[in-house]
């Protein structure tokens, strides 16, 4: 719901703040005072194009913001990023002279798309000429979903359809590519083989760098430990042999001071620890081999081993990985006509589940499309429109029975050629379009082509009234929805918005005193010139006020006597 909207420097409008509440809202005036502007305005927050035409003459910026009470947009909020705390969401957009212009939203800057993603749980405008809504298309199929509680079913459907895609892509791109696969499957091979041949072990090549570096230093390592072995055993002067004299003479001092004790208590420890080394330097001197040759072939190992590497990953492990890999590729490539089988099998089910689901739905669809058809026409009656007809068309006409149903696709193997599987979507088999005629003998043409304002206005209130399409309390914006009507059918269409008022927040610009009288809210556009400008201003009606507006609308310049009478009874009438 629009709680609050503020217009700033938008074409004759210098300032203007509208609280708004639920219910039936109605502006009214002079043509030409402007109610448009407020439309041209609401629509910016939703994501219609701006020009810098829209900025009043002589100022830099216009400025048009939003708060709306919306918990439906705070999932579109969040995909996007942006704050959600509560259901509330303020919208600004603004207009520079440059062209140039922002959006924000919950104070965040956003591109306009994110706008137009949010519009459906902001406000939907309704015009006489509106390019979307109910007069695309594109959206009856979905409206029929909508009526009949076909969502769910209907979303179903997308991901067999999206697989079944995939499938038959897949299929494609086998046949299209043999030539290409057959140059692939011969690298891999080439690839896999010297992997393969070069026998790669985990930990390989930290143990060559390591046995490298003791070839390289085999003799030197030799001597050292001769050296040291002989420093700790065998000479005259050896550590051990000296050690014991050492000891002989702590255990002296400890006779006298107590406090060598400990030290001689960790005799056996030294002696046991320096036994173990002088006999691993004794057997790691004997085991030092010097093979000859055994160097070049570590270094020519570890130069393989960096080839590899250089074309087929950062370790060695990452190299076999890779060679694995070109393995499992070519088992896929190996057999070119059982991958072939498999995914015709796979798109073959793919199919007969996806017609199985969507047959059924289309018949929900047609059988709800009928029901549809005589609540719609019921409602143009009521309109003064008795003899209209009115038609919720599908293509195709017919549903294909599932038995009959190809398995496959065109110019796909297993694919009878009389299939044809183009005009399936992930929302079924058909699409679907509303058709009228609004006199008898007329054919029934698309709902888009209707020439007449006022019928397109019943027509589009009509099916507001009908079909629940829009979430309760969401803005409804209508337009003119009024031209080309009067008398007691005025009377009929402004009942039925504020039937419709009392589900959503209805707001709606109207010339007729028969709707005027029945507003919740009555807002008054008017025009006044001060210091040669000329501004457009937007006021709140009190009770007394609106009986004057409703008495100008039905007596024109001259407001008399009886006219407020008149209106007077209207506005109590409709307030009873």
């Amino acid at each position: 719901m629009l709680k609050l909207l503020k217009i700033k420097n938008v074409a004759l409008v210098h300032a203007v703040e509208l609280e708004l509440g639920p219910g039936l809202t109605l502006l009214t005036g002079e043509t030409g005072a402007g109610k448009s502007i407020l439309i041209d305005a609401l629509g910016l927050l939703l994501g219609a194009r701006a020009s810098a035409e829209l900025i009043r003459t002589g100022e830099d910026l216009a400025v048009v913001e939003a708060i709306v009470d919306s918990a439906g947009a705070r999932a579109a909020l969040e995909r996007h990023g942006l704050p959600a705390d509560d259901d509330e969401v303020v919208i600004r957009r603004e207009v520079h002279a440059s062209g140039k212009g922002r959006a924000t939203v919950n104070g965040a800057l956003v591109p306009v798309g994110v706008l137009r993603e949010l519009a459906p749980f902001v406000a939907h405008i309704h015009g006489q000429h509106e390019p979307q809504g109910l007069l695309d298309p594109a959206t009856h199929l979905d409206l029929v979903d909508l009526h009949a509680g076909l969502e769910t079913e209907a979303a179903a459907l997308g991901e067999p359809f999206r697989r079944l895609r995939a499938v038959e892509a897949a299929l494609s791109s086998l046949h299209q590519d043999r030539r290409q696969d057959e140059r692939r499957r011969e690298m891999l091979e080439y690839q896999a083989a010297e992997i393969e041949k070069a026998a790669l072990q985990p930990g390989e090549e930290d143990a060559l760098r390591q046995e490298k570096k003791l070839q390289a230093n085999a003799g030197r390592l030799a001597e050292l430990s001769s050296e040291a072995h002989a420093a700790l055993y065998e000479d005259e002067a050896a550590v051990l042999t000296r050690l014991g004299q050492v000891y002989r003479k702590v255990e002296d001092l400890a006779r006298i001071d107590p406090r060598f004790a400990a030290y001689v208590d960790g005799r056996a420890a030294v002696r046991a620890q320096l036994d173990d080394l002088a006999l691993f330097l004794r057997d790691y001197r004997e085991s030092l081999q010097v093979s000859p040759g055994r160097l070049d072939e570590i270094e020519s190992r570890l130069a393989l081993i960096e080839r590899l590497k250089k074309k087929y990953g950062a370790t060695a492990d990452d190299v076999s990985a890779f060679g694995e890999r070109c393995r499992a590729e070519l088992r896929d490539l190996a057999s070119p006509e059982e991958r072939e089988r498999a995914l015709a099998a796979e798109r073959d089910g793919l199919a007969s589940r996806y017609v199985a689901a969507a047959v059924q739905l289309s018949r929900k669809r047609r059988s709800a499309a009928r029901d549809l058809e005589k609540k719609v026409q019921g409602e143009l009656a009521l309109l003064a429109m008795e003899r209209t007809r009115f038609q919720v068309a599908f293509s195709p006409e017919s549903l294909p029975a599932t038995s009959a149903v190809a398995t496959g696709s065109p110019g796909l193997p297993g694919a009878p050629p009389s299939t044809d599987t183009s005009s399936w979507t992930d929302r079924g088999l058909e699409s679907a379009e509303f058709l009228l005629s609004p006199n008898p003998g007329e054919d029934l043409r698309p709902l888009a082509r209707i020439a007449s304002g006022g019928e397109l206005s019943r027509i589009l209130l009509a099916l507001k009234s009908v079909a629940s399409l829009d979430a309760h309390g969401k803005t409804l914006v209508f337009d003119e929805v009024d031209a080309g009507i009067g008398g007691r059918v005025a009377e009929v269409v402004g009942r039925k918005l504020r039937e419709m008022a009392g589900r959503h927040q209805v707001l709606c610009v109207t010339h007729l005193p028969q709707i005027a009288s029945l507003a919740d809210r009555h807002l008054v556009v008017r025009k006044q010139v001060e210091r040669g400008r000329t501004t457009t201003e937007v006021g709140v009606l009190d009770a007394t006020e609106r009986v004057d507006e409703v008495a100008w609308m039905l007596g024109g310049e001259t407001v008399t006597e009886a006219a407020r009478r008149h209106a007077r009874e209207m506005v109590r009438q409709a307030r009873a």
